[in-house]
């Protein structure tokens, strides 16, 4: 690992990894509106992309392929990293836990819970652009702070997802936690060179920064109901045979 052009692929392969873990949770699943959702929430979450300028160079200044972290603020591997996030996050837990898919009855969505639906929906990216604007906060926190209060506004909403949401919060660190040491392991002093660790709190466990895995129990905590939020879905366990 002693070349010098090593490190520009790094964040490349890195999320190449993650697609792989991706690939392997999708095939395990054996419900069809799961894979569907796997997909789907994937998709959409790609999209998380785009804010890559937000936190480059402020949190962090990867080598990218072509360079294009250090010269837009932009690059290929956050959305193949959002993608693969996205899809983990919200599938996980069914991956482990056979469970189904079934509508919530109109009558349903009337109890009063429901009446903040739009509101717990909109409320991570409003919270998180009021704290990005009004304070000086290292824009990781913005996001883990706003994913955390989004995530406790979804599970007032929907409590029947809380089971879901506490699960895949805690199942998604633990994969986010042995999926980065294998860029520790691959790439040692890279966190160092890359992570704007002087602008952040420098607390590094097992060499990986507190922030990302912050920022994994945020995410898989939220981002684990999206879906059957988004299609008023409710979820069923399966008996297994």
């Amino acid at each position: 690992m002693n070349s010098t052009h090593e490190p520009q692929l790094a964040w490349f392969l890195w999320s190449l990894i993650l697609v792989a873990i991706w690939v392997v949770i999708y095939v395990l699943l054996k419900n069809r509106e799961s894979k569907k959702e796997m997909l789907w929430v994937s998709l959409w979450t790609a999209l998380f992309g785009f804010t890559e300028p937000l936190f480059v160079p402020t949190y962090w200044n990867p080598p990218s392929l072509f360079d294009l972290a250090h010269r837009t603020g932009f690059d290929i591997e956050s959305f193949i990293f959002s993608f693969a996030i996205g899809g983990i996050a919200v599938a996980i837990y069914e991956c482990i836990h056979r469970t189904s898919h079934e509508r919530i009855e109109t009558y349903e969505r009337h109890l009063i819970h429901h009446n903040y639906h739009l509101l717990s929906i909109l409320s991570s990216p409003f919270i998180f652009f009021v704290i990005f604007f009004t304070t000086s906060l290292n824009p990781i926190y913005s996001a883990i702070i706003a994913m955390l209060v989004g995530g406790f506004f979804s599970w007032y909403c929907r409590p029947d997802l809380k089971k879901k949401m506490i699960a895949s919060a805690f199942i998604f660190l633990g994969i986010y936690f042995v999926y980065f040491l294998t860029l520790i392991a691959l790439y040692p002093g890279y966190v160092e060179q890359v992570w704007n660790l002087k602008a952040i709190s420098g607390i590094l466990i097992l060499g990986i920064p507190l922030e990302e895995l912050l920022f994994a129990f945020s995410f898989g905590f939220i981002w684990s109901s999206i879906y059957e939020h988004l299609t008023w879905k409710k979820l069923k366990s399966v008996k297994q045979i």
